[in-house]
């Protein structure tokens, strides 16, 4: 099958230029989300799931664990147990840091005797589908910020600064293919069409035979601030809030349906 993605579009110079909106969402995160701990407005973890619920979050590309140290605090808020990914910046796959992640997430799932939530923002969705891949009987579920994985590469405007960081090349077509294979466990892909940084049909993902809970939700966000938009923040907790075995498509709260596409 010929490479479909090779000129796939990233996002135009408009919307880059709104990526400047990014401080503006960190704010009105961390502004709103006191009175919403008051309001009892976040879906908390289910006493089903049993005590505590682990959570490993992955930086994108060029950040690090400070970029996602707010969404973290937000979720152990909540009551769970939050990891970052502890390898300093995030320079791409370069050699070790698969295995280090693996290793990171076997270790907390054998310890905890339970299966490990795994959100990425970015390129650290990329690794959360891959380690789902890697060890599905450790994973419990995917969430995904911004992240591309459905068209190549040259669908973002920091194919670049990845070559750049990585030192490795853009991936070939039969990586492409792999890469955009649905995770085995349920699934949920955020997406902006105002995405400065990632052309938004990269991040979608088609339906899959095997997975049936798999969903694309879009949100009104930059790409630099996705991780800390209310909106992703409310469907990250829904998400983790379901207890196992019953999921559901996610169905935005009466109110706020303006926020999601």
């Amino acid at each position: 099958m010929p490479n479909q993605t090779v000129n796939e579009k990233a996002p135009n110079p408009f919307l880059m230029a709104l990526e400047a909106r990014a401080p503006w969402e960190w704010g009105v995160a961390l502004a709103a989300w006191p009175m919403l701990k008051m309001m009892g407005t976040w879906p908390k973890p289910s006493a089903a799931m049993g005590e505590p619920q682990h959570v490993i979050v992955y930086p994108g590309l060029a950040a690090g664990d400070a970029s996602t140290q707010p969404l973290r605090a937000f979720l152990k808020d909540l009551g769970y147990e939050v990891h970052g990914w502890y390898q300093g910046m995030n320079r791409g796959p370069r050699k070790g840091v698969l295995e280090r992640m693996q290793e990171q997430l076997e270790a907390v799932h054998k310890d905890t005797q339970q299966p490990v939530s795994l959100i990425g923002w970015s390129l650290g969705g990329v690794y959360a589908r891959e380690m789902s891949k890697l060890a599905p009987k450790a994973v419990r579920n995917v969430i995904t910020l911004g992240t591309p994985f459905a068209k190549s590469p040259r669908s973002t405007n920091a194919w670049r600064v990845y070559s750049m960081l990585s030192g490795e090349t853009l991936p070939d077509e039969l990586m492409l293919r792999a890469i955009a294979e649905a995770p085995p466990v349920p699934y949920t892909s955020l997406y902006s069409k105002t995405d400065g940084v990632v052309a938004w049909p990269s991040s979608i993902q088609q339906p899959d035979a095997k997975n049936s809970a798999i969903e694309n939700i879009e949100i009104f966000a930059s790409h630099l601030g996705i991780g800390a938009n209310p909106a992703a923040w409310y469907v990250i907790a829904d998400r983790l809030a379901q207890p196992p075995g019953t999921w559901k498509a996610f169905s935005p709260p009466m109110g706020a349906r303006f926020l999601f596409g």
